[in-house]
């Protein structure tokens, strides 16, 4: 599991600095403002194909990077909703010998600058190289980091202290649903990317339904942004079809 470049990193501490909170001992409290207390911040985690970008099989090659027209402003408005936006992406091209960890990072990079310029910003890329069965023996593995697990959330909660039952996934599969299951988190589902296939043709063998189905990662972050401004435990009820 890696976090590579193209989120926004937090600064460095000085040597002076690091001194000087030393030597206010064990028994010191911290300054108030000081640190963000784990646990106090929501966040919103989104899978990356067919969520951000459109669904195009591997991502073998920057130029197959697309990002949906609406992303970038539905990631600032997450932004300026205060919420910690972080992106999870499973990435088993690269235990398949499709494409390297190398290209994963710039499309990352590249998916933030493009946020940027749209005044976007995403906290933090992680992705999971990983596969039971790759034939690449450091990528083989039954790992924590692979979705449905939890271990991108569970890193990304400890860096940025998340809250994760505040929180929110957001994705176009199932598996990004029980990801969010798993971790306690709230779930929407998008129907761009494999959404409305796995919708239309195997909802009815969902052992728990999302929290919420909505069209794309618009109206996601609409509901999302609706759901705690009327400070609901739980978003609305999945809409019939």
């Amino acid at each position: 599991m890696a976090s590579p470049d193209g989120g926004n990193r937090r600064p460095r501490t000085s040597r002076r600095a690091a001194r000087k909170a030393t030597s206010r001992g064990p028994s010191a409290a911290p300054k108030e403002g000081r640190r963000k207390q784990p646990g106090k911040t929501a966040a919103v985690f989104l899978d990356r194909d067919g969520t951000l970008i459109e669904e195009v099989g591997y991502v073998n090659h920057p130029d197959r990077a697309r990002l949906f027209p609406w992303a970038a402003k539905a990631v600032r408005k997450l932004n300026r909703a205060g919420l910690t936006v972080v992106v999870v992406t499973n990435q088993s091209g690269v235990a398949r010998g499709y494409f390297s960890e190398a290209l994963v990072r710039r499309v990352h990079r590249d998916i933030a600058r493009e946020f940027r310029k749209a005044g976007a910003r995403v906290a933090a890329f992680y992705y999971c190289p990983h596969h039971p069965a790759s034939r690449i023996r450091k990528y083989r593995r039954d790992c924590r980091c692979r979705k449905p697990e939890t271990g991108m959330i569970e890193a990304a909660a400890k860096k940025f202290g998340i809250n994760v039952s505040d929180s929110y996934v957001v994705g176009d599969s199932y598996r990004d649903m029980q990801t969010g299951f798993n971790a306690g988190a709230r779930t929407v589902m998008v129907l761009t990317g494999y959404g409305l296939g796995e919708y239309t043709y195997l909802r009815r063998t969902w052992p728990r339904r999302p929290d919420n189905v909505v069209r794309n990662l618009r109206d996601a972050v609409e509901i999302i942004l609706k759901n705690r401004r009327a400070g609901r435990r739980r978003p609305a009820a999945l809409p019939s079809k």
